[in-house]
């Protein structure tokens, strides 16, 4: 089975891994939210009929332990981190149509719809269990609470998840386990919990990793999971702070986040389609109907639970299954991992209190590397691809342009535009969408840069201003598609730096939304009168990223 590439006639739906409401934001979480938002818009601008969602993920035990630890319940504690991220988002033009949470109705409704249907079909049982104790404090060792060896990789794990070789591990799969609590061996006790038949779906998981888009990593990291060490997945935990399990008996447990987190997927597409109607966005043609084109925008440490549990739990209650996955690369600061717990980070507040344009951060985590691959994030690159490429090549381009337009014409000269400048913007247009049909949001952004450096070699090479006395007509013909260029720039640069793309979009005198503009209007004649010109961009100063360096060294600590 192969997918016809965007734009289809079939809705798509782009989602973003869910930020646990736990804590503040830092620019290297922002890698997966900036991406889905670069995607969501690129696909419209394709043509695509999209809806961009996500949501925060407000279960599990962190949460109920530091709302604990501030005499506050989970549900007061996680609301207040999600408030915060609906502030946060569009602050750096990330534009969700929907973002919910997975405690809120909707979310909880869906989640004990699905599971019911699961049950019912056979594919959820219940066994006995060996839980992880604290003899001590005389409770479970729940998946944050309990460390030990990884059974695959010898690394040090917690409870549910082995950061260094990124598998899912289930309760009694740790080696040597103790509690983090009091550091006491965890003793066991017996307990009964529900489990999903995951490996009934074995066949089915193979072929959907054959068809499954995205990024490779996405791919290949699930194939050794899906061949060799597929288990039977336990969905329930012995916790108060969650989803309960639906049931009719007197169950004391819990639904494993992972079991409502991706609905959330769901339920936030429903929460769209019942706000703005079905025949705008129909959230059932998209997921329960078989065709939606599902992407989901993640970092890489959850790929087996977007390429392995979510789509078996799909396929066990007959919903759409996911078109692709983006999977991210890791992000370091100056060579070095992002820490909360010693403050060694670029909080998103602090990028935005120094003044700083949040385009600037989006054009440099999308360009600068591909989406899958690590990439380090340092003060001195960041200010080196500013002042080169955004100024020297994009803003250099746009404004000369504008600018000897506007002096010598009063706007767009009245002229038809050129074939050769015709050509080349076809060119980077079918470079966009080619891109984005690879899932490069790099490549397809970068259609766009290409455009305004060749748009600073055509200016060179043919030299307007000496031919306005000489040849004004050929003067006035190299003018007019260079404010073409200019148009099919905003237009494709829009994805990735969409307040910028608006500013340059009304400094041509555009009076529709850049944001709504799509690749089939990129050669349409311009306004022939401008707005207010203005350089598009402000260069960094060595001084200031002096500055920036010291802050971040003023709030490192040493943990």
């Amino acid at each position: 089975m192969s997918h016809e590439p965007f734009p289809t006639e079939t809705p798509a739906v782009v989602t973003c891994g869910l930020p646990y409401a736990n804590g503040n934001i830092h620019l290297g979480h922002l890698r997966t939210y900036v991406g889905g938002d670069v995607l969501a818009r690129a696909l419209r601008t394709l043509g695509q009929q999209t809806a961009f969602v996500s949501g925060s993920d407000m279960h599990g035990t962190p949460i109920a332990v530091n709302a604990q630890q501030e005499g506050i319940s989970p549900e007061t504690f996680a609301l207040r981190w999600h408030e915060t991220y609906q502030t946060t988002f569009p602050r750096f033009h990330i534009e969700f149509d929907n973002y919910g949470h997975t405690h809120d109705e909707v979310n909880t409704a869906l989640t004990r719809e699905i599971v019911r249907d699961l049950d019912a079909r056979g594919y959820i049982y219940e066994t006995e269990i060996d839980v992880a104790w604290d003899a001590e404090l005389d409770q479970p060792l729940l998946d944050r609470y309990i460390e030990g060896t990884c059974p695959y990789c010898g690394a040090t794990a917690r409870g549910d998840e082995c950061e260094n070789c990124g598998r899912h591990l289930e309760p009694g799969e740790l080696e040597q386990p103790h509690s983090i609590l009091t550091d006491n061996p965890a003793t066991y006790r017996t307990r009964q919990h529900k489990f999903f038949r995951l490996t009934e779906f074995e066949d089915y998981l193979r072929e959907f990793i054959d068809r499954l888009e995205g990024t490779s990593n996405a791919k290949n990291q699930p194939r050794e999971w899906i061949e060799h060490e597929l288990k039977d997945w336990n969905i329930t935990r012995d916790l108060d702070w969650g989803i309960d399990y639906p049931s009719d008996g007197n169950d004391d447990l819990v639904l494993y986040v992972w079991v409502d987190a991706p609905i959330e997927y769901i339920a936030s597409t429903k929460q769209y389609s019942d706000r703005v109607g079905t025949a705008t966005f129909d959230w059932e043609q998209a997921w329960k109907q078989g065709d939606g084109e599902l992407i989901h925008v993640i970092g890489r440490d959850i790929i087996q639970h977007h390429t392995v549990f979510w789509p078996a739990m799909l396929h066990g209650v007959d919903y759409t299954e996911p078109r692709a996955v983006m999977a991210s690369g890791f992000m370091t600061l100056d060579g070095e991992a992002f820490s909360t717990s010693r403050q060694y980070a670029v909080w998103v507040d602090d990028y935005l209190d120094a003044g700083l344009d949040p385009d600037l951060y989006r054009y440099y985590i999308t360009t600068g590397t591909g989406f899958q691959q690590d990439l380090n994030f340092s003060w001195e690159h960041f200010q080196e691809r500013v002042n080169d490429e955004l100024i020297g090549t994009v803003g250099n381009f746009c404004y000369r342009t504008l600018l000897f337009a506007a002096r010598n014409y009063g706007g767009t000269p009245d002229e038809a535009l050129g074939i050769e400048i015709r050509d080349r913007i076809e060119e980077a247009c079918s470079e966009f969408q080619d891109g984005i049909n690879a899932y490069s949001t790099r490549e397809a952004m970068n259609a766009g840069i290409r455009l305004a450096r060749f748009g600073n070699q055509y200016l060179q090479r043919h030299e307007p201003w000496t031919l306005t006395d000489s040849d004004p007509e050929r003067a006035m013909q190299v003018i007019r598609g260079c404010v073409q260029l200019v148009k099919a720039i905003a237009i494709l640069l829009e994805p990735v730096m969409p307040e910028k793309s608006a500013q340059l979009w009304e400094q041509l005198g555009e009076t529709n939304s850049v944001h709504t503009a799509t690749l089939d209007t990129v050669l349409e004649p311009p306004s022939s009168e401008f707005g207010e010109l203005n350089e598009l961009f402000e260069p960094i100063s060595d001084d200031r990223i002096a500055a920036l360096n010291e802050q971040l060294r003023a709030q490192r600590t040493e943990k």
